[in-house]
């Protein structure tokens, strides 16, 4: 076991975990090790007759634990992107373990003793003090020790649940796959794309992305096909719908258990919309102008289509009357979006002419699946910064969707410098170029403004590292960062014909901002009715039960006023990972939410110059680098200068 790399800090550039070392079979040892080491660790802080200070509680526990946090960071870094059976098996047994340790930890009476006598001038450590604080008592360090024993039950279960419905729901993602038997059933796919679903068996397989709406529907000339590809999609992984019931019950009973009326109570008083009421005030303004717009796209499209639509027709005819109303065919824009040129001159481009950051490819450092790519990250000055980690291409080992994590977090504690990774859903091609649609080449520039939070932090503690702030903030600066996809001296540098290298023509590009309006009444209805779905399982009373979880999320869209047959959640209840399995129960608000900070902020950078390194330094400063160290909102103001207003957001979306 001296040979388990995980049991040193990797001496590759950044601490870049060791991948090529790292076999399976390290994984549970190291997981062993880790808890035992930090359990040992934090009994000798819980057991010191030192006076409490911080440097002896507060910034020791921020040094425990480190052979647990390079195994945790790796394995479930490797469970999402690349799983395999074993990785699997080991998930399910090392989960409950985590939440037991967790627990160990947080619900230890003499160290939450001492943090409770900690004090401190510094503002930073006063911050992560009460961060701490909180942590505990949201954790149940002020239960009774009954009330604590059935609260490690209640973390064990939850957590064992959570890791079925992932592990269920990425199994039905390839076994609900659409098959077809003859290539003529993909008609409105191009070549390329039907010859990289093709299979040895004859047979062509489109696997199910993690949302309600699959990208085909807007392709697929064949109506009885789109109508499998969503009946597939909605119906997938029906199992999970018993476990997602089981889980919002067990929430609400903790819930009360720790002092709050609901699981949403419970969960939005530590975010930035601090209250219930908050958040429902806010939604509340959205609902009504959303579904009455659906309603008029819904008649523009059954004009179109010269019958009334049924859901899985939506996206196809939207394409057909914007082709119509705007002169736009969004597949016209797929051969000016090669991948590596939208990252090289364009998302690499934005973040150089802002912040003045450089990126060299090093591809002598290994990631943990050949698709991967490693690139360091320089500052101004030329001196090191980070490395960006890419993986961009969908596998049945991947989960879906399209997320940002830490490899290694910034800490100036242990002068660690941030390795952050991207992981996209973009189909592989058999041969030749990845040609990308344009949603996929805005989540690659959000999933990159997850990144900048990342690359950019700089603050003294792992635990306020990056985007380590709350669930309603941390989409906001990569919202922002989003405005570049078409900011002209962007667009130009990296919008070329993947052929010719002919800049995109100036005529599409005006087609498609004066047709992005329109279906954001589709968008926003089936983004709110994913919220209110969620926000609904996580008001549920300790004690209530729901036998049929079906029915219940269709009475729940009905009260909320969000119910309209054309337009499902963008995310139902038997697949929706962010809320089961991702970390966002009654928190899937937090898009809008940040949406509005991220309305304001393009407002900011519009009306003063746009793409300049003053805008992207006072952004940097004042707001990318803080991560978790201050308040989200004192650093909003800090940026913006004022309060955020709403009435940015409905104007962007058409709903003013």
């Amino acid at each position: 076991m001296a040979e388990n790399p995980f049991f040193a800090p990797s001496d590759l550039p950044y601490e870049l975990p060791p991948f090529a070392d790292i076999r399976e079979e390290h994984y549970l040892p190291a997981f062993e090790r880790g808890m035992a080491e930090q359990l040992a660790e934090v009994e000798a802080i819980a057991s010191s007759t030192e006076t409490p200070t911080f440097e002896n509680t507060i910034a020791a526990l921020e040094r425990s634990g480190r052979i647990l946090d390079r195994t945790a960071t790796v394995f479930f870094s490797v469970a999402a992107s690349d799983t395999t059976d074993g990785i699997m098996e080991i998930e399910k047994e090392i989960s409950p373990q985590l939440t037991r340790h967790g627990d160990a930890i947080r619900l230890n009476r003499a160290l939450w003793a001492r943090i409770k006598q900690v004090s401190t001038a510094d503002a930073e450590e006063s911050w992560l003090l009460e961060k701490y604080r909180d942590d505990f008592i949201r954790a149940g360090a002020d239960l009774s020790e009954p009330e604590q024993d059935r609260l490690r039950a209640l973390n064990e279960e939850l957590s064992k649940l959570s890791t079925r419905f992932a592990q269920s729901l990425l199994k039905a993602s390839t076994e609900s796959a659409l098959v077809v038997t003859d290539p003529k059933e993909l008609d409105g796919f191009d070549e390329a794309k039907i010859e990289s679903l093709r299979q040895d068996d004859g047979t062509w397989v489109l696997p199910l992305l993690n949302f309600t709406s699959q990208p085909g529907l807007a392709q697929l000339t064949d109506r009885e096909v789109r109508r499998r590809l969503y009946e597939l999609s909605v119906g997938r992984a029906p199992g999970n719908f018993e476990v997602a019931a089981t889980m919002a019950a067990l929430r609400a009973e903790r819930a009360a258990l720790l002092g709050f009326p609901t699981h949403a109570a419970y969960t939005v008083a530590d975010q930035t919309a601090k209250t219930v009421e908050a958040v429902e005030e806010m939604l509340g303004q959205l609902v009504g102008p959303a579904v009455r717009n659906a309603r008029r796209e819904a008649e523009a499209l059954a004009e179109q289509a010269g019958f009334p639509i049924e859901p899985w027709d939506w996206s196809y005819y939207s394409e057909k009357v914007r082709q119509t109303r705007y002169d736009f065919d969004g597949a016209a824009m797929r051969p000016y979006f090669e991948l590596g040129r939208v990252y090289r001159d364009g998302i690499f481009f934005a973040a150089t002419e802002l912040y003045g950051i450089t990126f060299t490819e090093r591809p002598e450092l290994a990631g943990y699946h050949p698709d991967v790519t490693v690139f360091e990250v320089s500052d101004e000055d030329g001196s090191p910064l980070g490395l960006f980690v890419l993986d961009p291409y969908a596998r049945p080992s991947k989960r879906g969707g399209a997320w940002m994590n830490n490899l290694v977090d910034q800490s100036l504690l242990f002068g660690q410098r941030p390795v952050v990774m991207n992981n996209l859903n973009v189909t592989k091609p058999a041969s030749g170029p990845t040609l990308l649609t344009y949603d996929e080449v805005n989540t690659a520039f959000h999933e990159f403004g997850h990144a900048l939070h990342g690359l950019f932090s700089q603050v003294r503690f792992p635990r306020v590292s990056g985007t380590r702030v709350p669930r309603d903030f941390v989409e906001y600066p990569s919202q922002v960062n989003e405005m570049w996809v078409t900011w002209p001296e962007v667009l130009a540098n990296y919008a070329k014909h993947h052929e010719t290298g002919e800049p995109m023509p100036a005529e599409l590009v005006e087609k498609l901002q004066a047709a992005e309006k329109f279906n954001q009444g589709f968008k926003t209805v089936e983004y709110l009715a994913a919220t209110l779905l969620d926000w609904a399982w996580h008001k549920l009373a300790p004690g209530e039960t729901v036998a049929d979880p079906e029915a219940f999320e269709a009475t729940a869209l009905e009260a909320a006023g969000i119910a309209f047959p054309l337009v499902r959640p963008r995310y139902r209840t038997n697949y929706f990972a962010h809320i089961f399995s991702g970390g966002y129960s009654a928190g899937y608000y937090s898009y809008i939410w940040s949406e509005v900070l991220d309305a304001e902020s393009v407002e900011w950078f519009k009306e003063n110059g746009g793409l300049t390194r003053a805008n992207g330094d006072h952004f940097r400063r004042e707001l990318l680098s803080r991560g978790g160290s201050l308040d989200p909102l004192t650093a909003f103001r800090n940026f913006r200068g004022r309060e955020p207003s709403i009435q940015p957001l409905l104007k962007r979306r058409g709903l003013d």
